[in-house]
């Protein structure tokens, strides 16, 4: 968790000089930092070790220093200070995506509001009304965001909720005493989002176990402290549970604890019908243990196929169990590519040949180098000049890439009345286009559904990017028709995008269900904007297989030669 503690005051840093009124060099130069820092898949503490700290985009001698001090100390003196020149409760306004360090300033300024608190009330008194750049329609989306905040401070997406539970398990997992380790709850059922983190140890001394548990350095606080289970808060607020249990009832355990409520309920009735009974400590029949080791051989003695925990809903996964129909989900090992990828040309922060040099190492066989178009100014998107540029270095590239292909494509802005940021000329020569909405968010249904359609119909569009445009904890999904975009994703051959990036997994779970349903294709790419980032391609399988995704589902699990005959439009 240490990276996302950088990352977040890095992140508070740069908010703070905006209000300020600071260098918006400098004030660019942290939110860089900061996102770059967010999307590490490792350690960053390991960098340090490593001397590898230079290497992370965006940080140069400065930033560094400031890093190896929070490393070293758990404080940054810098920030300590900084915070104190603004009101406690200011950083939490920030967070409210329809408040911006302007528009905290004027808040504090005119009204003195300084926390949530004050801003609701001044809310509720109609304070707001009349000042300068505050209309009603900006008041309602502050509502709106005042409650997406509070969301988001009771559930992590699931990346996060990865990172809280692996630091435990590791500083766990190796003790002696440990026999087995792993996470259960909402988190093993892969959710997008989780609430707090579940923890099973198989373990003959659990004294040991629970007082190592509850030193981990990330612990705030310990709510409970006993025997065979404990529980904790960390200094992020996540409460963290850990249970020691016998080696003969980790199966039951596991089943019991990992959910979800609904699933368990079922499970109970059908081991009820067959003169059983089912809890965390195994399946017994007139109290006589029977089994409970493994969840494997709990489901056989319901007479079930062993249901994956990703499916573990009460959704119509238990009566085809029963039947031996489940299908077969897909798994990160079917994976050959990345179909959404930024680099330097537009707003990512390595090259193309870094990209794919990644992509290479991850065992993919080909990636997709989608940069931003050319409207998207602020990310940087592609003039038509450069474009010959990008497709030539590209077939530069492929020549010496040996074994590996890179594919010329790009992520086409829809703008808001519908039309591609590239004429069809231009998107003819790509080998894959990629479009998204990245503008009119607030637009009513019709027209978000219509601009989807349209870009769908475009004979050179060949995937819709994170199609409901959601930001976990900033800004709610846009609604849109889903029947009607599939409808017409099917008729057109247009695939739909599982993104990868944690706080989007757009399409959801259910919407990747319902698009296999309507026989609409999905492609899984991360939006990667730095090589590390590619490995978040998990959690985007993760989604797949709670949509109940196999490989055939998934235009990335294709060869590149598969792929490109497969998204041929007529």
């Amino acid at each position: 968790m240490i990276n996302q503690e950088i990352a977040q005051i890095f992140r508070n840093i740069a908010e703070i000089l905006e209000i300020k009124g600071d260098n918006p060099f400098r004030i660019r130069a942290y939110e860089r930092a900061a996102q770059n820092i967010d999307s590490l898949t490792e350690d960053i503490a390991n960098y340090i070790k490593e001397g590898r700290l230079f290497i992370i985009p965006g940080i140069g001698k400065d930033l560094a220093q400031k890093i190896q001090e929070y490393v070293a100390t758990g404080k940054l003196k810098f920030y300590s200070d900084l915070k104190k020149s603004i009101p406690e409760g200011m950083l939490e306004l920030l967070k409210i995506p329809s408040v911006g360090p302007k528009t905290a300033k004027l808040l504090l300024d005119k009204l003195k509001i300084r926390n949530l608190d004050d801003l609701g009330q001044a809310i509720k008194k109609g304070r707001l009304k009349g000042l300068a750049g505050i209309k009603e329609k900006t008041i309602s989306n502050i509502i709106k965001g005042i409650e997406l905040v509070k969301r988001g401070k009771e559930r992590m997406n699931l990346a996060q909720a990865g990172f809280v539970a692996e630091e435990f398990i590791s500083s766990l997992k190796n003790l002696p005493e440990v026999k087995k380790i792993g996470a259960a709850g909402s988190l093993r059922r892969q959710k997008e989002t989780v609430r707090d983190i579940d923890i099973l140890v198989i373990s003959d001394k659990p004294k040991k176990v629970m007082g190592v548990f509850a030193n981990i350095p990330s612990v705030r606080e310990v709510l409970a402290a006993g025997e065979t289970k404990s529980s904790v808060r960390t200094k992020d607020d996540v409460q963290v549970d850990c249970r020691v249990v016998e080696q003969r009832s980790f199966g039951a355990a596991l089943l019991y604890f990992t959910g979800s409520k609904d699933f368990n309920i079922k499970i109970r009735q059908i081991a009820i019908k067959k003169g059983l009974k089912i809890n965390e400590y195994g399946v017994f029949r007139k109290g006589k243990f029977l089994c409970g080791k493994t969840e494997e051989e709990i489901f056989k003695a319901l007479g079930m196929d062993f249901v994956e925990p990703e499916l573990r809903e009460n959704t119509g996964e238990i009566e085809l169990a029963q039947k031996s129909k489940l299908p077969r989900l897909i798994s990160i090992k079917d994976i050959k590519a990345d179909l959404h990828a930024h680099s330097d040309w537009s707003d990512g922060s390595n090259s193309i040949e870094e990209m794919a040099q990644a992509a290479k190492k991850l065992g993919y066989s080909y990636i997709a180098i989608t940069d931003h178009s050319q409207s998207l100014k602020v990310a940087g998107g592609v003039s038509v000049s450069d474009l010959k540029k990008k497709k030539k270095e590209i077939e530069g590239l492929n020549k010496t890439m040996k074994g590996f292909r890179i594919l010329y494509g790009t992520e086409v802005d829809i703008d808001s009345a519908g039309n591609l940021d590239y004429k069809d000329d231009i998107l003819s020569q790509f080998d894959l286009v990629v479009a998204a909405i990245h503008t009119g968010f607030r637009q009513s249904k019709e027209q978000l559904t219509r601009r989807i359609k349209n870009a769908c119909k475009n004979k050179y569009v060949h995937i819709i990017a994170h199609p409901t445009g959601r930001l976990w904890g900033a800004r709610d999904a846009y609604d849109i028709d889903f029947e009607e975009v599939f409808k017409a994703a099917r008729e057109t051959n247009t695939a739909f995008e599982i993104n990868a990036f944690p706080n989007r997994l757009d399409l959801n779970d259910h919407n990747a269900r319902r698009a296999k349903e309507m026989g609409v294709r999905i492609a899984i790419g991360t939006d990667s904007h730095e090589a590390s980032q590619l490995a978040m391609m998990k959690l985007g399988v993760a989604t797949a297989r709670r949509g109940w995704l196999g490989p055939e589902d998934v235009l990335n699990t294709l060869s590149v030669t598969q792929l490109l005959k497969a998204i041929k439009k007529s």
